[in-house]
């Protein structure tokens, strides 16, 4: 069973320049998320997909392998699915696991534990979750508790928080889905992993990439 990391990679971020090539605890995002899938040992092929050549040498230098896509699909306007779609029809592969380099506190240890829980399973596709043990509304409705009692928190149950941190997919649905038509990114049978609560930390702005170092050495000990 082949199993894929692909690490997108895109460099025109606007909220922070270049977030991808920027470091925590000195070495950039995406250098640690290659470090990082080739650490967990799970990966028959480790890919960063970029459609910017500037990546390609970074990828090489770590023992990666480089997949630019089009132009086109690096813009604000690209969707995962049409990026994560023209990868696929390029590398045969049973299974793809897109393992973000903006979650640098996902360790090791949990893509692992992801990969090896999906590979076991009959999902067809597999969300990183974190689990939320508080009260949570939706549009001021109550989602997990009700308005006519106060119930502990440890007796709720959790809400699960989709993280994107790392997402895996069996790749024929996916293409099926893509090629019908329909959404590929939640297509066949779905299933749900949690991760802890900082590996759902990702990096959009300056705040993020501050936490992420302060969090990092604590995460990482």
């Amino acid at each position: 069973m082949k199993r894929i990391a692909m690490i997108p990679a895109r460099m025109g971020s606007q909220r922070l320049k270049k977030k991808n090539l920027l470091p925590v605890r000195g070495v950039p995002l995406i250098t640690r998320a290659i470090r990082k899938c080739q650490e967990a040992g799970v990966f028959d092929e480790i890919w960063v997909n970029s459609e910017n050549a500037e990546f390609g040498p970074i990828a090489e230098a770590e023992g990666a392998r480089f997949h630019q896509r089009p132009e086109a699909l690096g813009d604000n306007n690209a969707t995962s699915e049409q990026f994560v779609k023209e990868f696929l029809d390029s590398h045969e592969c049973e299974l793809l696991f897109q393992v973000h380099s903006i979650a640098p506190l996902l360790t090791a240890s949990e893509v692992r534990a992801f990969v090896e829980a999906m590979a076991a399973s009959d999902c067809d596709a597999f969300m990183s979750v974190v689990e939320e043990n508080l009260e949570c509304l939706y549009d001021g409705s109550p989602v997990n508790f009700t308005f006519a009692e106060k119930t502990n928190s440890q007796d709720l149950v959790p809400i699960q928080r989709i993280v994107w941190a790392i997402t895996g997919w069996r790749r024929g649905p996916f293409v099926a889905a893509a090629n019908a038509g329909g959404c590929a990114t939640y297509s066949g049978r779905v299933g749900y992993f949690p991760v802890g609560r900082m590996a759902g930390h990702v990096i959009k702005t300056q705040e993020d990439l501050d936490i992420a170092e302060a969090m990092f050495d604590i995460i990482h000990a």
